[in-house]
């Protein structure tokens, strides 16, 4: 019998009061170029999309939970509800982000009706059923919540992550049971590390009969360049109508660091790719601000204006050092600790 975790493949936007132009899925061309930017509605100042085949409106920017770790805990808290209240509705958070700190704080922000407001997502690292039931478990109890929207699979790096989620003890029975009983309501993987590792994720579904509903990635001009999610994995999850999530349109702030292109220019570029949500980083309200404000005046990019960004950037972004969650172990949270994936094989 097949596994399937896919929603309807309704648009709900005109249930929220959105003018949604299209419903149909973007595509991209061989290079993984988009060649449209999704179906985009607006309300207000805040721009939405759909989230794949579940048919969820999302907006277009989300929240990063790792980053609410930084400011002390009044202003993160802060960050959420300003964000709330301009349109966002896209939180995006982990089990293991500030030893559980970043959960607590999205918790306690999402408290007085602000929970009932947004589309919740967390992630979770064991690797095995026992473990990962055990970490779900412990977000939901930081979240305040009995349920989230989005669950994913955390920090996919290695290879044998897929073998690992799809074991007769893996992981994928813990999401499964924990979607059952109504903790969790769709299913998603996230990684940073190499296309190649997503890409066998995705097969080994395929041969579960398996479809995922979101995958995570990172999507900035500089990826464009070097070990290319937006090449290689974008076009395969389009394929599947899978829900695709953006993240480290700055890589970390990086590439904004090599002065060729500005963080607007670095959202706007994200945000042009064929991917329901931006998920962007922020510690601070003037860095909400930042984040708004580029929806705000966001338009697609046109033709000229991506190959010049992708010109200024090509030689720099050639040997990975301004993405260096791909070639370096600072960011892999689960090699530095280990016995978060649960006990070893």
């Amino acid at each position: 019998m097949a596994l399937s975790v896919t929603g309807a493949a309704t648009c709900l936007a005109a249930g929220q009061g959105l003018a949604a132009t299209s419903t149909a899925p973007p595509q991209a061309d061989r290079t993984g170029q988009p060649s449209e930017t999704p179906a985009t509605t607006r309300k207000g100042d805040m721009l939405y999309r759909t989230l794949g085949r579940t048919g969820e409106t999302i907006s277009l920017v989300g929240i990063g939970g790792s980053h609410l770790g930084k400011p002390e805990e009044d202003e993160a808290i802060a960050i959420v509800r300003r964000a709330v209240d301009a349109g966002v509705t896209f939180m995006d958070n982990s089990w293991d982000y500030n030893q559980g700190d970043s959960e607590l704080r999205m918790g306690k922000a999402l408290k007085d009706g602000y929970r009932d407001k947004v589309f919740l997502m967390t992630k979770v690292d064991g690797r095995d059923k026992k473990t990962a039931a055990r970490q779900i478990e412990e977000s939901l109890m930081r979240l305040r919540t009995g349920r989230v929207d989005l669950m994913q699979f955390h920090e996919v790096i290695r290879m044998e992550d897929a073998d690992r989620f799809f074991a007769k003890d893996g992981a994928l029975h813990a999401f499964l049971e924990a979607r059952q009983a109504g903790k969790i309501r769709f299913i998603g993987f996230t990684g940073h590390k190499d296309p190649v590792v997503h890409l066998r994720m995705l097969e080994l579904a395929r041969e579960h009969e398996f479809t995922f509903d979101t995958v995570q990635m990172p999507l900035n001009v500089m990826d464009a360049h070097f070990r290319s999610f937006q090449n290689q994995v974008l076009p395969a999850a389009l394929g599947q109508g899978i829900g695709v999530l953006g993240m480290k349109p700055l890589g970390g702030s990086f590439i904004v660091k090599s002065n060729a292109v500005s963080a607007k220019e670095c959202l706007h570029y994200a945000m042009s790719l064929p991917t329901s949500c931006v998920i962007t980083g922020i510690d601070s309200l003037p860095l909400l601000d930042q984040a708004l404000e580029a929806v705000r005046t966001f338009e697609p990019l046109t033709a000229d204006q991506t190959r010049d960004l992708l010109a200024r950037t090509r030689e720099l972004a050639r040997s990975g050092q301004y993405e260096p969650f791909k070639t370096t172990s600072h960011f892999d949270s689960t090699a530095q600790n280990p016995e978060w994936l649960g006990p070893p094989e």
